[in-house]
């Protein structure tokens, strides 16, 4: 089935389903679509494509206390999913800057991907929950940036700056090396408007995941919005690449191109570690025991030991799939061993890292994700150590399973355990998945309960990563990385959003 025709077919699937109700659609469906030149865009601010700008200023302009009604009322008069993800995608990055940190109320942009990817694995009945979230979301992000960054909006680029095409990718890699904003930013115009979608993605993939700066979001800024835009196409790349290089080039305020910071030296050292390992890795064997040695390298080794380790495991014959199990359930680990929010994002930027590695084709790029993410793990689980608060001293590996108390409500008695006590739950799901090795009503209600009672970005970005990561794991694996999520995931026993306590109060 070709891509266009299966994207086809969920939209109108999407667009048929039952999120309705959640407001008097006989009122507000007499409201009338804004058009472009009902309001005017100051000179300075970046212009888009003129069949999406009306829709973007739409969601910019609304006041969040009318934004859903009104978005569900443009749905029923046809409204597509495609045009709302567009919309909202580009709404985040010409409204809310990735300053200081690409994190925090940027989380508007890093989450749209994330919601995207609920949706498609959602119920037909569900599939506009998470996309109507997140619209509502942007709304918060909106009016923080207006707060913190006194309303900053992203500029028109200057064309007369705009390298030509010929011009166009040696002026972006000297920009990026050079970590100068302005110069990136004209570079990354002209590769947008004469380059493959493909070459500027390589070009991006060997910057994004550079540096510790922002704990991650870098990678996973490339990660999301790179999917996002094979969704809602290529010509509306140029604003977001725009935001995604300003992302990438945030620092602690001197130029990192000029010193030695300790955020930079892991990138630097993997370069040269990734020219040095054998031609045929890909090739490696699959060893179980090569797992569990990199799982006690990364509790105790330093980000540039580990990243020696794994060129070392790929040199002596280990393939790179027991070398990401062991990642990616190390990521775990760091959450279990002290939850919070350094730990879920060494999930969700395990994630990013372990997409990134499958999405480019060039060879020597991909050995140097691998490094960079045996690098991020120990820097992650350094980093929660020094936040502190609470910690527990389980190993993942070693965690051992509990019984269910009644095997026949299992996925209701492990969502109950998640409110209640996350070890429990996270031993009870060992026992589930062992006996059940496609644990696909555990996912699925996992997910559920994001729609139903998440109310942070973070619900979204985690629970998309686990649900899809858990099947990138060997199957020997799987269990204990699902094990972990539990100290990230939401349990039935929290309270409804107020989205979907509308939607009930409205189908009722």
């Amino acid at each position: 089935m070709s891509r266009s025709h299966s994207r086809r077919q969920f939209l109108q699937s999407a667009a048929g389903g039952a999120v309705l109700g959640l407001a008097d659609l006989n009122l507000v469906s007499q409201l009338p679509r804004i058009s472009a030149d009902e309001v005017k865009l100051k000179p300075d601010v970046v212009r888009l494509r003129p069949e999406i700008e009306p829709l973007v200023r739409f969601i910019e302009e609304t006041p969040r206390e009318r934004l859903t009604d009104e978005t569900i009322a443009r749905i029923k008069r046809g409204l597509t999913y495609q045009e709302l993800l567009a919309a909202l995608l580009l709404a985040g990055v010409r409204n809310v800057e990735p300053r200081p940190s690409v994190g925090f109320k940027f989380h508007a942009v890093l989450v749209v991907n994330s919601a995207h990817l609920a949706s498609l694995a959602s119920p037909d009945r569900e599939r506009w929950l998470p996309i109507l979230w997140a619209v509502d979301h942007f709304k918060t992000a909106q009016a923080q940036n207006i707060k913190e960054r006194d309303g900053w909006r992203m500029s028109a680029v200057k064309d007369s700056d705009v390298p030509p095409p010929h011009r166009a990718r040696e002026a972006f890699v000297e920009a990026m090396d050079k970590w100068d904003v302005a110069a990136a930013d004209v570079a990354v115009a002209s590769l947008a408007r004469s380059a493959g979608a493909d070459e500027v993605f390589e070009l991006f993939t060997r910057v994004a995941p550079r540096d510790f700066r922002s704990i991650g979001h870098k990678a996973i800024f490339l990660a999301n919005s790179w999917r996002t835009l094979q969704c809602i196409g290529w010509q509306h790349a140029e604003p977001i690449l725009r935001s995604l290089a300003y992302a990438i080039l945030a620092n602690e305020g001197s130029n990192p191109a000029a010193q030695d910071s300790p955020q930079d030296r892991a990138g630097r050292q993997n370069r040269e570690l990734a020219g040095k390992i054998r031609a045929e890795w890909r090739d490696g064997r699959t060893d179980a025991g090569a797992t569990t040695e990199l799982l006690e390298t990364l509790r105790s080794a330093s980000d540039l030991d580990a990243a020696k380790s794994v060129a070392e495991m790929l040199n002596r014959g280990i393939g790179p799939q027991p070398l990401w199990d062991a990642l990616l359930d190390s990521a775990g680990e760091v959450l279990m061993r002290r939850p919070g929010i350094v730990g879920l994002h060494a999930v969700t930027t395990a994630n990013a890292l372990r997409y990134l590695f499958e999405a480019s084709g060039d060879d020597l790029t991909r050995r140097w994700i691998l490094l960079q993410c045996a690098s991020f793990v120990p820097s992650f689980r350094a980093a929660s150590v020094s936040r502190g608060g609470s910690s527990n001293d389980v190993l993942i590996d070693r965690l051992e399973p509990l019984p269910l108390s009644s095997p026949a409500d299992a996925v209701a008695e492990i969502c109950a355990d998640i409110s209640r006590d996350k070890m429990t739950a996270a031993r009870k799901v060992l026992t589930y998945v062992r006996e059940n090795p496609d644990p696909k009503p555990l996912l699925d209600a996992t997910r559920l309960l994001i729609f139903a009672k998440g109310n942070d970005a973070h619900d979204y970005k985690f629970s998309a990563a686990v649900l899809e990561d858990f099947y990138h794991v060997s199957p020997e694996w799987r269990d204990k990385y699902l094990a972990a999520s539990v100290f990230n995931l939401t349990g039935s026993g929290e309270k409804d959003n107020g989205l979907m306590q509308r939607a009930r109060s409205a189908l009722a």
